[in-house]
């Protein structure tokens, strides 16, 4: 029994800081699953389980699946967060698959949503202490004198960052560093940014883009509607891209805040279903899950390189070859970090090494892929991206009546998802 996709619907994204500053990600999670089923007219309670990705968590509502479901599902309907860094959305969805295809449900909300604008600040190990030391004092005194050892460093925020826990490499330096290692110019990063941005206006102009996003209505005083991304760039060039100074190594580097994804705020839903339960409710599936492969490799080598050893596995799982894709939608973190895995899947060396296999791979065309842009110009809410993708890559599947589409998204801690979609 192959899952059915019945729809997907999403916020816009947007650059943290910007619209959606006050919201928070249940919010904008909120907001997707409740678009989603009124769109498709599904009543609440056909839904049999919620299962919501993100990535930066609230302290005060770690569970945001179940703060989304509680405001827009019957309180029986149960509720799981799930969290693997860029591709939580995807194993949100690749979850949603399990519980239909075991039997444990028929019909599944999957998604996912990150509000970058509101990440938790933390304080230092001295500081958090203390605290825990006063909250513990049974006196006015010795909570005067807990408090009396603390100096003025102790009391310095920590700010979060996005790098490995293992090797304290950045996302960015590690897309430098495969920069370097695999050869990748800075002109060809620049002129992918510049594709990502070109696409992504033109899928905005002619429709296609608005068509998949839920315009919202910016609380408290809900004036401002919010109804298309903001981080598109119509009026970039390669001349502008090329001025811009590399962000990881300023000397000798090529990786630049143009050929990069934002950080972004945003959420996505997507509606799964068995086909049993599609049909009794008269409910024609945009497409179908055909099958899915998560793998991970060392941090400390090639951090973002997981696609390409992901996608040779969801294939053959599928009974595929790379040659049967028609449209493939790769998250783009970095334009290095797309170009090394292009090259990696185009590379005998690699699919004979690193795969074990006779050969190599392959990849689409590039006029396939990200058909109408990708992160760097769409933007990139960690535990959202996902949605997007799915719902995207099987809207255009349609629109071009294509059969097989392939999701690729590299993800921290040197993991790699990759998902097969076909239309019915």
């Amino acid at each position: 029994m192959k899952t059915a996709i019945i729809a997907g619907w999403r916020t816009p994204f947007v650059r943290s800081g910007t619209h959606f500053s006050r919201l928070t990600a249940i919010d904008l999670g909120r907001h997707a699953v409740n678009e989603l089923l009124a769109r498709t007219e599904v009543p609440p309670d056909a839904v049999d389980h919620l299962v919501f990705g993100t990535v930066v968590h609230d302290p005060q509502a770690p569970n945001i699946a179940r703060e989304v479901g509680l405001s827009t599902l019957p309180p029986n309907v149960p509720a799981v967060t799930v969290s693997r860094a860029c591709a939580s959305a995807n194993q949100a969805i690749s979850d949603g698959v399990n519980l239909i295809e075991s039997g444990n449900a028929g019909a599944v909300v999957a998604g996912g949503a990150e509000c970058l604008s509101r990440i938790p600040i933390l304080v230092s190990d001295r500081l958090s202490r203390t605290l825990v030391a006063a909250s513990r004092a049974k006196s006015l005194g010795a909570r005067i004198r807990t408090f009396a050892r603390t100096r003025p460093k102790d009391l310095v925020p920590v700010a979060p960052a996005i790098a490995e826990y293992s090797t304290g490499e950045t996302m960015g330096q590690a897309a430098e560093r495969m920069a370097k290692e695999n050869g990748i110019s800075r002109e060809d990063q620049d002129r992918w940014a510049l594709g990502s941005h070109m696409k992504a206006h033109a899928g905005t102009e002619d429709g296609r883009t608005t068509a998949e996003i839920a315009p919202l209505y910016v609380p408290p005083e809900y004036r401002m509607t919010v109804e298309k991304d903001n981080g598109i760039r119509a009026d970039t060039s390669m001349a502008a891209l090329s001025g811009l100074r590399p962000v990881f190594d300023r000397e000798f580097g090529s990786v630049t805040a143009g050929n990069s994804s934002p950080l972004t705020d945003g959420a996505s839903a997507v509606l799964l279903m068995s086909p049993g339960r599609a049909k009794d409710l008269g409910l024609e599936p945009l497409g179908y899950v055909r099958s899915y492969a998560i793998t991970a490799l060392d941090p400390a080598a090639q951090l973002l390189q997981g696609p390409a050893y992901a996608a040779p596995l969801a294939l053959d799982r599928a009974g595929l070859t790379m040659a049967d894709i028609d449209l493939l939608e790769m998250h783009e973190a970095f334009s290095a970090q797309v170009l090394s895995n292009l090259q990696a899947w185009d590379s005998d060396r690699f699919c004979r090494e690193e795969l074990g296999r006779a050969g190599k791979v392959g990849h689409p065309d590039p006029e396939v892929i990200n058909v109408m842009g990708g992160s760097i110009a769409i933007g990139h809410p960690f535990g959202a991206t996902g949605g997007r993708l799915t719902t995207t890559l099987l809207n255009e599947l349609g629109r071009r009546d294509g059969q097989f589409g392939l999701i690729t998204v590299c993800a921290a801690g040197g993991m790699g998802f990759a998902m097969v979609l076909e239309r019915g």
